[in-house]
């Protein structure tokens, strides 16, 4: 059994004119998101097994979040660059090539991608995942190479939206 949660990356910041695209990091909000969501994920014993993130600032900044809440090693996050500025194929190629042993995957990237790639994954959802978003993806398949060929289940949808006090 396998369980792969999709994570966009948190809200980033557009008022350093001189950046390039994969370079910019979180803003405030950003960094506020990824902390809440990364609690929701501790709060319900979610234990990976392997992080993974594109190699964008913004994603891999959400991705330490996450480690730090998660008890993760953040010298173990596996950079892809095949997740950033890509397609849905190199994605699930991405997913397929995931070594056997890890059960509990968490993958950072970006939209459109991430959203459509949650969507070739599970009928279930079909909006756009705003940023920050997880999507939990559970299979029934022994191997990661078998994951996308799978009827898999929606087992979480949560944003950062749905915890504002």
């Amino acid at each position: 059994m396998k369980t792969l949660y999709l994570i966009r990356h948190a809200k980033s910041d557009w008022s350093i004119d001189h950046l390039l695209d994969i370079d910019r990091p979180l803003n405030e909000r950003g960094y506020g998101d990824a902390n809440k969501m990364s609690l929701i994920l501790k709060e319900k014993k979610i234990v990976p097994d392997l992080i993974i993130s594109s190699p964008a600032v913004r994603a891999i900044s959400t991705a330490l979040i996450f480690c730090r809440a998660l008890n993760y090693d953040p010298k173990a996050i596996e950079i892809n660059k095949h997740l950033y500025n890509t397609s849905v194929k190199e994605y699930i190629q991405a997913i397929s090539k995931i070594d056997n042993t890890h059960k509990i995957v968490l993958l950072f990237g970006h939209n459109p991608t991430i959203t459509n790639t949650a969507n070739t994954l599970t009928s279930v959802l079909a909006d756009e995942m705003p940023t920050c978003a997880v999507a939990g993806i559970h299979s029934s398949v022994l191997n990661w190479e078998s994951f996308s060929k799978n009827i898999n289940s929606l087992t979480l949808f949560d944003i950062p939206k749905n915890h504002i006090k």
